[in-house]
């Protein structure tokens, strides 16, 4: 039995559900988010149903920003005096936030804490799994050095795969043109994409929301390649009804040992928009 006390840590664009966390040990510091001049702590200052209200009719989007490294400096501090020993910091992809070199930053100026990084190359639960798993080694005991290379393994396997309901938010976002935009619109095209080398990317599309959803079965399917899926979490922006259907899709389909449901952050709604629907998982073995 290990007798260091280990302290997980993430950021809140994981948005692990609160049941999932029963019986662990995470703690949480939040992203900013900037809109109309105001900043928000991401899950702290404005909640997911008042912020989608808000961002339906909102002609504009809001702005992100990762803690500041004296943030995590401060952060790591209170971590520490609670009693940990080392300190597991599992992360938003660096390819997506500055989240990663912040904490970096702050380790650097606390020479006296033993804190390990684990860039999770992923975001929303494709990173929350990866922290449950690493929680749930620190309460069977594992050592920090088994948790740390647990966490890399399982950020490693993890695939992420999502449907976006409308190309609206990535336009006012800026990530696809104008023209796409409004092809898009007139042929009902539902953009999948996945989270490929840490970054988010465009996979394929379909002319249908249902299709898309069925394609996105198919693509969970073909990564699998005949391995059991050990643990899954589907995801949806605003639109619980669709992510409750396709959960029921992924048990017929894959039978995960544990299936968890859960929204997104305000920070990670943001740019995909309510109506976003996916899939976050990992294989066996």
């Amino acid at each position: 039995m290990n007798k260091q006390k280990i302290a997980i840590v993430t950021d809140s664009t994981a948005g692990i559900p609160a049941q999932a966390c029963a019986g662990l040990e995470i703690s949480v510091i939040p992203v900013w988010m900037l809109w109309d001049g105001e900043n928000y702590r991401d899950g702290v200052d404005i909640q997911p149903e008042a912020f989608y209200q808000r961002l339906r009719r909102s002609k504009t989007l809001p702005t992100t920003s990762q803690p500041s490294p004296g943030e995590f400096v401060n952060f790591y501090q209170q971590v520490a005096a609670q009693g940990a020993d080392v300190i597991i910091s599992v992360l938003v992809s660096s390819k997506i936030s500055g989240t990663v070199a912040s904490a970096q930053a702050a380790r650097a100026e606390l020479p006296d804490l033993d804190i390990r990084i684990v860039d999770s190359h992923s975001t929303t639960m494709g990173l929350g799994l990866v922290v449950l798993a690493a929680a749930r080694a620190v309460a069977d005991g594992r050592s920090a050095d088994e948790v740390a290379t647990l966490a890399e393994r399982c950020s490693a396997g993890m695939q992420v795969l999502f449907v976006v309901d409308t190309l609206e938010y990535l336009f006012k976002g800026g990530r696809i043109s104008g023209g796409k935009h409004l092809l898009g619109k007139a042929l009902n095209i539902k953009p999948i994409l996945h989270i490929q080398d840490g970054q988010i990317k465009p996979l394929t599309q379909a002319r249908s929301k249902p299709k898309a959803i069925a394609r996105v079965l198919e693509i969970a399917a073909e990564r699998l390649a005949g391995r059991e899926m050990a643990e899954a979490a589907v995801v949806n922006v605003d639109s619980p009804a669709e992510g409750e259907t396709l959960a029921e899709m992924v048990k017929q389909h894959f039978a995960p040992a544990s299936l968890l449901r859960a929204g997104v952050s305000p920070v990670v709604g943001t740019h995909a928009g309510p109506g976003t629907v996916g899939i976050a998982f990992y294989a066996k073995g």
